[in-house]
């Protein structure tokens, strides 16, 4: 089985504990991307460390879904680590998960930094490829670029 990792850090207008906070949330995904996300379900768990949460999404038309499993949710360090064990993205691309691990820290001018570090598993001999690796990285940019924009524009929420 191969692995790719990439790392990235990025910088957002909004401070780190409400980004980490809205990121960890159920309920914002669906308000955030109300076209998109339909529902974010804890299957098991309290909704922390060792919970899977399905999120049913509407993505070019088509109804797919993917299971999480959360890892570690460290809200004192804002520190975040969890999995896609199963969906779509996975059986399109053949691997076994993809897991994300993300820090969240203040950046000098009031906002916040991210940096992530993301591993693609691929099932038996499959080969992960660099597009594989960089589309997965623009959507999740796109979803936490999202997430910063409904924060900026609801300056109450996630306080």
């Amino acid at each position: 089985m191969g692995v790719v990792t990439y790392e990235s850090e990025e910088t957002y207008a909004v401070p780190p504990a409400r980004m980490f906070n809205a990121l960890a949330s159920d309920n914002l995904p669906s308000k955030i991307f109300p076209d998109v996300v339909k529902n974010v379900e804890v299957l098991e768990g309290n909704g922390g460390p060792g919970s899977i949460k399905k999120f049913t999404i509407v993505e070019g038309g088509q109804v797919k879904y993917a299971k999480h499993k959360i890892e570690e949710e460290d809200k004192v360090n804002l520190k975040s680590k969890y999995s896609v064990i199963e969906g779509n993205d996975l059986a399109d691309y053949k691997l076994e998960k993809i897991s994300y691990e993300h820090q969240w820290r203040a950046s000098p001018n009031g906002g916040s930094i991210c940096k992530t570090i993301c591993k693609l598993h691929a099932k038996g001999e499959v080969e992960v490829t660099e597009e594989q690796a960089k589309a997965g990285k623009e959507k999740v940019l796109g979803v936490v670029k999202g997430v910063e924009a409904y924060l900026q524009a609801n300056p109450d929420v996630c306080n």
